[in-house]
Protein backbone atom coordinates (compact mmCIF):
# COMPACT_ATOMS: atom_id res chain seq x y z
CA UNK A 1 0.00 0.00 0.00
CA UNK A 2 3.10 2.54 1.07
CA UNK A 3 4.20 1.65 -2.36
CA UNK A 4 1.03 2.34 -4.47
CA UNK A 5 0.96 5.77 -2.48
CA UNK A 6 4.58 6.71 -3.41
CA UNK A 7 3.49 6.35 -6.98
CA UNK A 8 0.68 8.32 -7.13
CA UNK A 9 -2.18 6.62 -4.97
CA UNK A 10 -5.61 5.47 -6.52
CA UNK A 11 -6.65 8.08 -8.54
CA UNK A 12 -4.20 7.54 -11.60
CA UNK A 13 -5.57 3.87 -11.39
CA UNK A 14 -9.55 4.82 -11.43
CA UNK A 15 -8.32 7.05 -14.32
CA UNK A 16 -6.63 3.76 -15.82
CA UNK A 17 -9.90 1.77 -15.34
CA UNK A 18 -11.73 5.27 -16.96
CA UNK A 19 -9.99 5.56 -20.12
CA UNK A 20 -10.63 1.67 -20.41
CA UNK A 21 -14.13 1.83 -20.46
CA UNK A 22 -14.61 0.09 -17.08
CA UNK A 23 -15.85 2.94 -14.95
CA UNK A 24 -18.98 4.74 -15.39
CA UNK A 25 -17.67 8.12 -15.69
CA UNK A 26 -21.29 9.65 -16.09
CA UNK A 27 -21.87 8.89 -12.45
CA UNK A 28 -22.49 11.96 -10.24
CA UNK A 29 -19.97 11.68 -7.12
CA UNK A 30 -20.13 13.51 -3.76
CA UNK A 31 -17.82 16.75 -4.93
CA UNK A 32 -20.80 16.97 -6.79
CA UNK A 33 -19.11 16.02 -10.52
CA UNK A 34 -19.31 13.20 -12.26
CA UNK A 35 -16.33 10.88 -11.52
CA UNK A 36 -14.83 11.92 -14.94
CA UNK A 37 -14.91 15.23 -13.99
CA UNK A 38 -13.08 14.77 -10.76
CA UNK A 39 -10.48 12.49 -12.96
CA UNK A 40 -10.47 14.92 -15.83
CA UNK A 41 -6.73 16.25 -14.43
CA UNK A 42 -5.32 13.14 -12.97
CA UNK A 43 -1.73 12.43 -14.83
CA UNK A 44 -1.20 9.13 -15.32
CA UNK A 45 1.35 6.44 -13.34
CA UNK A 46 5.04 6.94 -14.70
CA UNK A 47 6.40 4.42 -17.18
CA UNK A 48 8.97 3.50 -15.05
CA UNK A 49 6.89 2.48 -12.03
CA UNK A 50 6.89 -1.57 -11.71
CA UNK A 51 4.05 -1.49 -9.08
CA UNK A 52 0.68 -1.32 -10.95
CA UNK A 53 0.69 -3.77 -13.98
CA UNK A 54 -1.03 -2.41 -16.99
CA UNK A 55 -3.46 -3.43 -19.66
CA UNK A 56 -1.24 -5.09 -22.28
CA UNK A 57 1.32 -6.99 -19.41
CA UNK A 58 -1.27 -8.64 -16.54
CA UNK A 59 0.44 -10.58 -13.51
CA UNK A 60 -2.40 -13.14 -14.81
CA UNK A 61 -4.91 -13.35 -17.39
CA UNK A 62 -7.51 -14.43 -15.31
CA UNK A 63 -9.22 -13.46 -11.51
CA UNK A 64 -6.91 -14.24 -8.12
CA UNK A 65 -10.01 -15.87 -6.76
CA UNK A 66 -10.61 -19.28 -6.97
CA UNK A 67 -13.36 -21.86 -6.12
CA UNK A 68 -11.47 -24.95 -5.09
CA UNK A 69 -12.85 -28.97 -4.34
CA UNK A 70 -11.75 -31.76 -3.01
CA UNK A 71 -11.56 -34.34 -0.65
CA UNK A 72 -10.83 -31.53 2.21
CA UNK A 73 -13.46 -29.12 0.84
CA UNK A 74 -16.31 -31.43 -0.79
CA UNK A 75 -18.31 -28.42 -0.63
CA UNK A 76 -16.18 -26.07 -1.60
CA UNK A 77 -13.14 -23.46 -0.57
CA UNK A 78 -11.87 -20.08 -1.24
CA UNK A 79 -8.42 -19.07 -2.21
CA UNK A 80 -6.95 -15.78 -3.64
CA UNK A 81 -4.09 -16.66 -5.51
CA UNK A 82 -2.47 -13.87 -7.50
CA UNK A 83 -0.09 -16.62 -9.43
CA UNK A 84 2.79 -14.58 -8.37
CA UNK A 85 3.51 -17.68 -5.88
CA UNK A 86 3.10 -19.97 -8.52
CA UNK A 87 -0.07 -22.15 -8.81
CA UNK A 88 0.96 -25.24 -7.19
CA UNK A 89 1.60 -25.97 -3.47
CA UNK A 90 2.81 -29.41 -1.53
CA UNK A 91 3.31 -29.83 1.75
CA UNK A 92 2.76 -31.58 4.78
CA UNK A 93 -0.23 -30.33 7.47
CA UNK A 94 0.36 -29.06 11.14
CA UNK A 95 -3.11 -28.94 11.95
CA UNK A 96 -4.59 -26.71 14.68
CA UNK A 97 -8.06 -26.20 17.13
CA UNK A 98 -8.02 -22.80 17.22
CA UNK A 99 -6.16 -19.41 15.99
CA UNK A 100 -4.45 -19.23 19.46
CA UNK A 101 -2.81 -22.78 18.71
CA UNK A 102 -1.71 -21.58 15.45
CA UNK A 103 -0.27 -17.99 16.94
CA UNK A 104 1.58 -19.70 19.77
CA UNK A 105 3.11 -22.97 17.21
CA UNK A 106 3.92 -19.33 15.16
CA UNK A 107 5.12 -17.17 17.78
CA UNK A 108 7.36 -20.00 19.36
CA UNK A 109 8.96 -21.34 15.90
CA UNK A 110 7.16 -24.64 15.14
CA UNK A 111 6.22 -23.77 11.82
CA UNK A 112 8.70 -24.39 9.19
CA UNK A 113 9.10 -23.65 5.35
CA UNK A 114 6.81 -26.64 3.50
CA UNK A 115 4.42 -26.87 6.57
CA UNK A 116 0.05 -26.17 5.04
CA UNK A 117 -1.14 -24.78 8.35
CA UNK A 118 -4.48 -25.48 9.39
CA UNK A 119 -6.50 -23.29 11.47
CA UNK A 120 -9.76 -25.92 12.45
CA UNK A 121 -12.82 -25.31 14.14
CA UNK A 122 -12.85 -21.78 13.31
CA UNK A 123 -16.17 -21.76 11.02
CA UNK A 124 -19.68 -20.64 12.09
CA UNK A 125 -20.73 -22.76 14.44
CA UNK A 126 -17.50 -23.91 15.68
CA UNK A 127 -15.75 -20.60 16.12
CA UNK A 128 -18.20 -19.60 16.97
CA UNK A 129 -19.39 -16.77 14.28
CA UNK A 130 -16.23 -17.73 11.61
CA UNK A 131 -13.61 -15.07 13.06
CA UNK A 132 -11.03 -13.62 10.83
CA UNK A 133 -7.61 -15.30 10.47
CA UNK A 134 -5.04 -12.43 10.50
CA UNK A 135 -3.22 -12.34 13.17
CA UNK A 136 -1.82 -15.88 12.00
CA UNK A 137 -1.11 -15.10 8.48
CA UNK A 138 0.29 -11.37 10.05
CA UNK A 139 2.32 -13.00 12.11
CA UNK A 140 4.36 -16.13 9.43
CA UNK A 141 4.72 -12.63 6.98
CA UNK A 142 6.60 -11.71 10.55
CA UNK A 143 9.02 -14.52 10.32
CA UNK A 144 9.62 -14.44 6.72
CA UNK A 145 7.83 -17.45 6.18
CA UNK A 146 4.93 -15.82 3.85
CA UNK A 147 5.85 -17.09 0.50
CA UNK A 148 6.90 -20.60 1.70
CA UNK A 149 3.74 -22.20 3.28
CA UNK A 150 0.53 -22.32 3.00
CA UNK A 151 -2.68 -21.87 5.48
CA UNK A 152 -6.09 -23.65 5.18
CA UNK A 153 -8.94 -22.89 7.95
CA UNK A 154 -12.76 -23.00 7.63
CA UNK A 155 -12.86 -19.65 9.35
CA UNK A 156 -12.05 -16.43 6.91
CA UNK A 157 -9.06 -14.73 6.04
CA UNK A 158 -8.39 -10.89 5.37
CA UNK A 159 -8.07 -9.31 2.06
CA UNK A 160 -4.94 -8.14 2.84
CA UNK A 161 -3.28 -11.65 3.07
CA UNK A 162 -1.54 -13.16 -0.19
CA UNK A 163 0.20 -16.56 -1.12
CA UNK A 164 -1.28 -20.00 -0.76
CA UNK A 165 -4.32 -18.95 1.64
CA UNK A 166 -7.42 -21.20 1.50
CA UNK A 167 -10.56 -20.30 3.74
CA UNK A 168 -14.21 -21.00 4.21
CA UNK A 169 -13.48 -24.85 3.66
CA UNK A 170 -16.50 -26.53 4.03
CA UNK A 171 -18.17 -28.74 5.39
CA UNK A 172 -16.26 -26.68 8.51
CA UNK A 173 -14.72 -29.06 10.94
CA UNK A 174 -16.87 -28.73 14.35
CA UNK A 175 -19.58 -30.87 11.72
CA UNK A 176 -17.09 -33.24 10.72
CA UNK A 177 -15.96 -31.98 7.65
CA UNK A 178 -12.60 -33.29 6.19
CA UNK A 179 -10.45 -30.63 7.86
CA UNK A 180 -10.71 -32.32 11.12
CA UNK A 181 -9.53 -35.49 10.05
CA UNK A 182 -6.22 -34.25 9.25
CA UNK A 183 -3.56 -35.42 11.10
CA UNK A 184 0.42 -34.13 11.70
CA UNK A 185 2.58 -34.51 8.78
CA UNK A 186 -0.68 -35.78 6.12
CA UNK A 187 0.95 -34.26 2.47
CA UNK A 188 -1.66 -31.62 1.45
CA UNK A 189 -1.93 -30.25 -2.39
CA UNK A 190 -3.43 -27.33 -3.41
CA UNK A 191 -3.73 -26.86 -7.25
CA UNK A 192 -4.76 -23.53 -8.32
CA UNK A 193 -4.70 -24.54 -12.18
CA UNK A 194 -7.29 -27.58 -11.78
CA UNK A 195 -8.68 -25.67 -8.84
CA UNK A 196 -8.09 -28.59 -6.50
CA UNK A 197 -7.36 -28.53 -2.27
CA UNK A 198 -6.76 -32.85 -1.38
CA UNK A 199 -5.66 -34.58 1.23
CA UNK A 200 -3.08 -37.44 -0.06
CA UNK A 201 -4.85 -39.80 2.33
CA UNK A 202 -6.49 -42.83 0.97
CA UNK A 203 -10.15 -43.08 1.92
CA UNK A 204 -10.09 -46.31 4.40
CA UNK A 205 -7.72 -44.30 6.55
CA UNK A 206 -10.05 -41.24 6.33
CA UNK A 207 -13.16 -43.48 7.10
CA UNK A 208 -11.29 -44.88 10.04
CA UNK A 209 -10.82 -41.55 11.20
CA UNK A 210 -14.21 -40.28 10.73
CA UNK A 211 -15.40 -43.13 13.09
CA UNK A 212 -13.05 -42.39 16.46
CA UNK A 213 -13.91 -38.36 15.42
CA UNK A 214 -15.60 -36.89 18.38
CA UNK A 215 -17.47 -32.87 17.89
CA UNK A 216 -15.43 -30.58 20.15
CA UNK A 217 -17.60 -28.62 22.86
CA UNK A 218 -18.68 -25.51 21.83
CA UNK A 219 -16.87 -22.07 22.58
CA UNK A 220 -20.08 -19.83 22.77
CA UNK A 221 -19.16 -18.91 26.71
CA UNK A 222 -15.98 -17.35 25.46
CA UNK A 223 -17.94 -15.70 22.50
CA UNK A 224 -20.34 -14.66 24.82
CA UNK A 225 -18.08 -13.23 27.60
CA UNK A 226 -16.06 -11.11 24.85
CA UNK A 227 -19.13 -9.71 23.50
CA UNK A 228 -20.16 -8.58 26.90
CA UNK A 229 -17.21 -6.90 28.27
CA UNK A 230 -17.44 -4.46 25.36
CA UNK A 231 -21.40 -4.25 25.67
CA UNK A 232 -21.09 -3.12 30.01
CA UNK A 233 -19.93 -0.23 28.73
CA UNK A 234 -21.95 1.24 26.24
CA UNK A 235 -25.25 -0.10 28.21
CA UNK A 236 -24.19 2.03 31.20
CA UNK A 237 -24.27 5.34 28.59
CA UNK A 238 -27.26 4.56 26.81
Amino acid sequence: MSELIAIGGITPLMKTLLNEGLLHGDALTVTGKTLEENLDSVKAYSKDQNIIKNFNDPVKKDSHLRILYGNLAPEGAVAKISGKEGTLFKGKAKPYDSEEQAMKAIMEGNINEGDVVIIRYEGPKGGPGMREMLSPTSAIMGKGLGDKVAFLTDGRFSGGTHGFVVGHISPEAHIGGPLALVEEGDEIKIDAEKNEVSLEVDEKTLEDRKRNWKSPKKRAKVCCANTQKWLDPLLQVL
